[in-house]
């Protein structure tokens, strides 16, 4: 297997705090460093969050625009994802951030439970994301939490609310949403080759633990791989993550097992159908 694999790296999410892990980044000037470590190590997109003074998830632009710009100008050519996620804001406020022109921005298409909460994404505002991101030239990446989301992002497709082949995102390991489940992951796997042909580009993301088992499922599968403290914050059960550089290293190693080389951020771009940076 020689197609190259594009490694994301998430590197601070809406949830973890310094008590969960010192090493998450939490300000933009750490998140700039983390970032640029992550980089360094092998991944060519940054999914971003930001947070306020008091560490608390929040959709305000200008951080957004700090940060942009910080990666930027210490990751030349990085891919720089931001995300619409619902945690960070309400309505239209969690796509205040697209009018920065980012690379991409995710997108999540249809509702879901959380762990305590429902994480809700109504008809209307994932419409209004969509022309959002058409209008500013952004990428959407599609986050499927569940199968429903991947026909979803197929009927948006054929009826022009996303312009391009969608590149999904499976999410598993979410608790009360999709769990790690082989024969379900090989099953969109297919249903992605089917609806969006047996080259679109597909990612998948495991939370906790099953981070390192999602990588290597997709990695092993001819798919690309998301990292980072966001969705995880230990090594293994007796190490804490030194970095998301570090979680970044350990899915290199297992593209050395695979036989896939580590995408460049021109490869990755190439590969996503991206503007040039």
């Amino acid at each position: 297997m020689t197609n190259p694999c594009i490694i994301c790296v998430a590197i601070t999410g809406s949830l973890p705090t310094k008590e969960n892990n010192p090493a998450v980044p939490i300000t933009v000037a750490e998140q700039i460093e983390s970032t640029h470590e992550a980089f360094e190590a092998g991944a060519s997109i940054a999914h971003c969050h930001v947070r306020d003074d008091q560490g608390k998830p929040i959709s305000d632009p200008d951080r957004f625009a700090a940060l942009k710009a910080g990666i930027e100008k210490n990751c030349p050519g990085m891919i720089v994802q931001l995300s619409t996620g619902g945690r960070s804001g309400a309505g239209q406020a969690r796509g205040g951030m697209l009018p920065l022109r980012p690379d991409m921005a995710s997108l999540s298409v249809g509702s879901n439970n959380f762990p305590t909460r429902v994480y809700e994404n109504p008809p209307d505002l994932v419409d209004w994301l969509a022309s959002e991101m058409i209008a500013y030239d952004v990428k959407p990446e599609i986050e499927a939490f569940d199968l429903s989301h991947i026909f979803q992002a197929a009927k948006m497709h054929k009826d022009g609310r996303i312009r391009e082949t969608p590149y999904v995102q499976f999410v598993m390991g979410v608790k009360n949403a999709m769990p790690v489940d082989r024969e379900v992951f090989d099953f969109y796997v297919h249903t992605v080759k089917r609806l969006f042909g047996k080259d679109a580009p597909w990612c998948a993301a495991g939370i906790g633990p099953n981070q390192i088992v999602l990588n290597e499922w997709a990695i092993s599968s001819g798919g690309h791989a998301r990292t980072g403290l966001e969705d995880n914050v230990r090594l293994d059960r007796d190490r804490l993550a030194p970095s998301n550089a570090a979680l970044v290293k350990r899915a290199v190693e297992l593209c050395d097992k695979y036989h896939r080389p580590v995408a460049s951020w021109q490869q990755a771009r190439e590969i996503l159908g991206l503007r040039a940076a």
